[in-house]
């Protein structure tokens, strides 16, 4: 590990070595991406031959009823007929960005263009196949082939991704970047980048006239100078990523000379923040009216192929839950009953996607009266009111005490999956009443189903303080992805087994 110094060794376009806590080593970006992209042309070259093989021994190896066996089933035809379409996909690929940097390790669209170029290859074969009746080729095989290079293709180019964000962490493939503007805007896009260690930039500093060169505004991020030294800075620093908070900008002329200046530069990319990067977290689409582009705020957080994940996600492993656990829950519905007079499940009225209401449900575990008794001390009325929570309740059960350590008491909130209003990991539940002590972030809340599970309940629960609560579901929605949901919903069980926060 490098100390906190910056070390700089600008040469061509090479990344350089810096710190953030990590070893930035010294070696040509651009040969580093043509390496990669090298890879990936192997991979789908590999993975599509063998997703062809695999097509042809599931469709005329296992002899499976599904298939008629009159087909042309010769070893050679369909090696050849491999052989010839492989350059065809490559052209594909190539044609849908498959080898361009700027479609690659970033989300799932690379995946999704994976999708649609071999799907436009096994079309071109159906269509060739129409237009030619001499071309003869079995409809299983076909349909398994298409499956297979899709999932094949996918996966190999997934684990190659993997390979690049552990060598990110090692400073490869690491682009500089520099911020313009140290305003709030700035240093939420600062700290969002830090904290995604595997995002491809590394932060050499800002850019603001309005604070002096060498000012520290962010953990060990410097002011670089004002926006007039852009030039020097960006030769300096080999910076190849110019980002622009759009609020820190104080006029539209300030801005076009930025873009006019390094817009068309070939070696630096300008990117320009919404303004609103701060409040919102939804995302943002460009549609074209009479031919102007104007921008749009996504109503949710989560759309397309990642609702689909996240849906899906939910739904397998929350029916089968359901199925094993039922007993259980029902055990738990009956001691219930006998530990208290009053109702198994409690109803709690709870904020959903979009501002819309539903009742959440969970065992009840406090007493009927609970309002009555709490009547009694005032000191814990002022310390719901402020945290909506109280260490020591005195209308909790002793069972619902129990269930409330063990969090069994949130198990029927899995009926609230199956019904769509809530998803296995998200950000807390609140109520009506709680969406004020959000203040602007409300907003985002409501972008995302609230979850059973989150990063709040593997941090510490109800000990950590509700602006904790707040920031922690902020991070979670902004940094929302499915690899993220398996590894909070992993972390969990250890969580609830250590019952840390639990009352």
């Amino acid at each position: 590990m490098k100390s906190s110094t910056q070390s700089y060794e600008i040469l061509g376009r090479e990344t350089v070595e810096f710190t953030q806590g990590l070893h930035y080593r010294v070696l040509p970006s651009q040969f580093l991406w043509r390496v990669y992209i090298a890879y990936l042309v192997f991979n789908d070259i590999f993975m599509t031959v063998q997703a062809f093989k695999l097509a042809y021994e599931v469709r005329f190896g296992l002899s499976l009823p599904i298939f008629q066996q009159d087909g042309l089933d010769s070893l050679p035809y369909y090696a050849s007929l491999t052989i010839a379409l492989v350059p065809v996909w490559l052209v594909i690929f190539v044609a849908y960005g498959l080898y361009n940097q700027q479609n690659l390790l970033g989300g799932i669209d690379e995946y999704q263009r994976v999708g649609k170029a071999t799907s436009i290859g096994m079309l071109c074969l159906v269509v060739f196949g129409f237009l030619d009746p001499k071309f003869i080729i079995a409809r299983g095989w076909l349909l398994l082939a298409w499956w297979f290079s899709l999932v094949f293709v996918v996966f190999g180019r997934f684990l190659l991704r993997r390979g690049v964000y552990l060598l990110r962490r090692k400073g490869y493939f690491v682009s500089q970047a520099v911020i313009v503007g140290a305003n709030e805007e700035g240093l939420s896009l600062a700290r969002q980048i830090i904290n995604w260690r595997t995002s491809g930039l590394h932060l050499a500093g800002f850019v603001d006239k309005k604070l002096k060169p060498g000012t520290v505004v962010c953990g060990n991020l410097r002011v670089l100078g004002p926006v007039e030294e852009l030039d020097e800075i960006i030769a300096t620093h080999g910076i190849e990523e110019l980002i622009l908070a759009s609020s820190a900008i104080s006029t539209h002329d300030k801005l076009l000379d930025i873009f006019e200046r390094y817009g068309v530069n070939g070696n630096v990319n300008v990117r320009m923040s919404s303004g609103l990067y701060e409040i919102l977290t939804t995302g943002l689409t460009v549609k074209e009216f009479a031919y102007v582009p104007l921008v749009g705020v996504n109503k949710v957080r989560i759309t397309g192929m990642n609702k689909l994940l996240k849906l899906l996600f939910d739904y397998i492993l929350t029916i089968p839950g359901l199925l094993i656990i039922s007993p259980v829950l029902a055990l738990i519905a009956i001691a219930i009953k006998l530990d208290s007079p009053g109702p198994a499940i409690h109803r709690r009225r709870v904020m959903g996607v979009n501002g819309t209401e539903f009742d959440a449900y969970k065992f009840r575990t406090m007493l009927i009266n609970g309002e009555e008794i709490l009547s009694k001390y005032p000191h814990l009325q002022q310390e719901l009111a402020q945290n909506h929570k109280l260490k020591n309740d005195p209308r909790i059960t002793p069972l619902g005490r129990i269930l409330r350590r063990l969090s069994l008491d949130e198990l029927p909130q899995l009926l609230n999956v199956l019904r769509g209003e809530m998803s296995l990991v998200g950000p807390r539940m609140i109520s009506p009443k709680e969406m004020k002590k959000y203040y602007q972030w409300g907003i985002n809340l409501l972008t995302i189903k609230p979850g059973i599970t989150g990063l709040w309940q593997v941090s510490g629960r109800s000990d950590i303080s509700y602006e904790e609560r707040v920031r922690l579901d902020m991070h979670y929605i902004r940094n929302w992805s499915i690899w993220l949901d398996l590894q909070l919903l992993w972390r969990t069980l250890p969580a609830v087994l250590k019952s840390h926060g639990a009352y």
